[in-house]
């Protein structure tokens, strides 16, 4: 039996997707089969093509595509040329929005979480329901947390104002 979360808790809003993924479990199995499960402590909602800061705000490319698919899939890109960002992308097709795992127990910061999870591009348009190499399972929910800004996205106007990180 596992603890997978189901499809459904990833067709919900970002908003509500994003502070419930807090305490949640997010598990990996690498390439040499080990098993690693990682408490998730940090999270940002990215929400569709109306929030500035939110990649699919450019509309729909190669790179965004993903976004654009039904919620439970994985969105992955690199910055800075050496970081693999993960992203778990929310709702129904077409809504595009994700949240961005900005940290694991023990690891801050999402270019971190990245390499800890040895993340690559070929993580791009994983499906989180039934991905032999990663999943999120559940774990006893959290009901204090904290709220602030989005960390890094001055660039976007009054949303770089709105309180849709979450962290413990």
């Amino acid at each position: 039996m596992t603890d997978r979360l189901s499809p459904d808790f990833f067709l919900r809003d970002v908003l509500e997707v994003a502070p419930a993924l807090i305490g949640k479990l997010l598990v990996r199995q690498f390439e040499d089969g080990r098993i690693e499960k990682y408490r998730i402590i940090e999270t940002e909602a990215y929400r569709g093509t109306e929030d500035l800061a939110c990649h699919a705000s450019k509309g729909r490319t190669p790179r965004t595509e993903v976004m654009f698919m039904e919620g439970g899939t994985v969105y992955v890109y690199l910055i800075y040329g050496m970081y693999w960002l993960l992203n778990l992308v929310t709702g129904n097709e077409g809504d595009a929005s994700a949240v961005l795992i900005r940290g694991i127990e023990g690891c801050s910061g999402p270019g971190r979480v990245g390499r800890k999870l040895q993340l690559d591009k070929s993580f791009y348009g994983e499906n989180l329901v039934n991905s032999s190499r990663i999943w999120v399972e559940d774990a006893e929910p959290v009901t204090e947390f904290k709220t602030s800004k989005r960390i890094g996205i001055g660039y976007a106007g009054e949303w770089a104002n709105k309180l849709w990180r979450f962290y413990l």
